[in-house]
């Protein structure tokens, strides 16, 4: 790798080169950060600690939190000192770290809302096998495959990417490494660099989106057709409704960005829409599953009036 490559750090350029907008998107993006961290912290928690969230569902849910706060942390602290020092260097080993860290996590989390549609498919379409379906073993197993799944797919990027020859320009007009704004730095033909980030990239993205949209084309088709009660049918459609918004929420920025041609979009087009799957979403997530389910909400006021009243118990 360091035979063939001149360039041995690279410059982030950030978000805006604006004068004035420094501080306040520091301050917006510091707020962001630390309501992800603090949201998606307490949904991990309350996974860990309470009995009643002991089911297939909230351990899908902790290890959707878990790549949340991973996922903003591989790019949102950079980019904080960038509005504080302005341009950052970066080496080339950690500008090859954060594009892998950053693929691995986005895909696990692609694969895993597959997974979750999955589960809410098996708990309304086939309730009375659920607990055999889904049991731990095979909860672990699904959301193994999750995991592994994102990290092959960002080891390949991250091989293909650190074998190309990087001899001139260095600032990468981005807040992190990501893969295209990398390309167009690169001296060689990226040609199969941009046909793998297209079909497998692309692939990553889209099947699983399809998944989820057939286990919830059959759920819907379920309760029109066998369940008769309007009551019935509002309860499971309300335990969708959750994993239905997190899902337009990520898959529709995420196919933005891979799914067309990648030597078409700008680089402004690009960061917009990354700044909404990375930053945006995992802030949103425990909001939504906290506003729209009862459990969890039960389970945080369970847990906080123990902690403030711990003699009441």
């Amino acid at each position: 790798m360091e035979n063939r490559t001149e360039v041995s750090e690279f410059i982030l350029l950030g978000l805006t080169n604006l004068q004035g907008l420094e501080h306040f998107l520091f301050t917006l993006f510091l707020l962001l950060y630390v309501a992800s961290m603090v949201g998606n912290g307490a949904m991990v928690t309350m996974a860990l600690i309470e009995p009643q969230l002991h089911t297939p569902m909230y351990f899908f849910l902790g290890n959707l939190s878990c790549l949340d706060i991973c996922y903003s942390t591989v790019t949102v602290p950079k980019m904080l000192a960038g509005f504080l020092l302005g341009q950052q260097t970066i080496s080339f080993a950690g500008c090859m770290a954060q594009l892998h860290f950053f693929h691995f996590l986005g895909s696990s989390e692609a694969v895993l809302l597959a997974v979750m549609a999955y589960d809410r498919y098996v708990a309304i379409c086939n309730a009375l096998r659920y607990r055999l379906v889904m049991s731990p073993w095979a909860c672990l197993l699904l959301a193994t495959a999750s995991w592994v799944t994102g990290f092959l797919h960002a080891l390949m990027h991250t091989v293909m990417t650190s074998q190309l020859h990087f001899c001139g320009p260095r600032c990468v007009p981005h807040f992190f490494c990501d893969i295209k704004p990398l390309l167009s730095l690169a001296c060689g033909s990226t040609y199969l660099n941009l046909t793998l980030l297209n079909i497998v990239t692309g692939g990553i993205v889209v099947i699983p989106f399809i998944l989820t949209l057939l286990s919830y084309l059959y759920i819907i088709s379920f309760l029109l057709l066998k369940v008769q009660s309007w009551e019935s049918r509002r309860k499971a459609f309300s335990t969708c409704a959750s994993h239905l918004s997190v899902v337009s929420l990520f898959y529709g920025a995420a196919i933005l960005t891979y799914v067309p041609p990648s030597s078409r979009e700008s680089p402004e087009w690009d960061m917009m829409i990354v700044l909404l799957y990375s930053v945006v979403t995992p802030v949103l997530n425990p909001v939504i599953y906290t506003l729209r389910n009862k459990e969890v909400q039960s389970a945080m006021r369970k847990n906080l009036h123990r902690k403030l009243f711990p003699d009441r118990i």
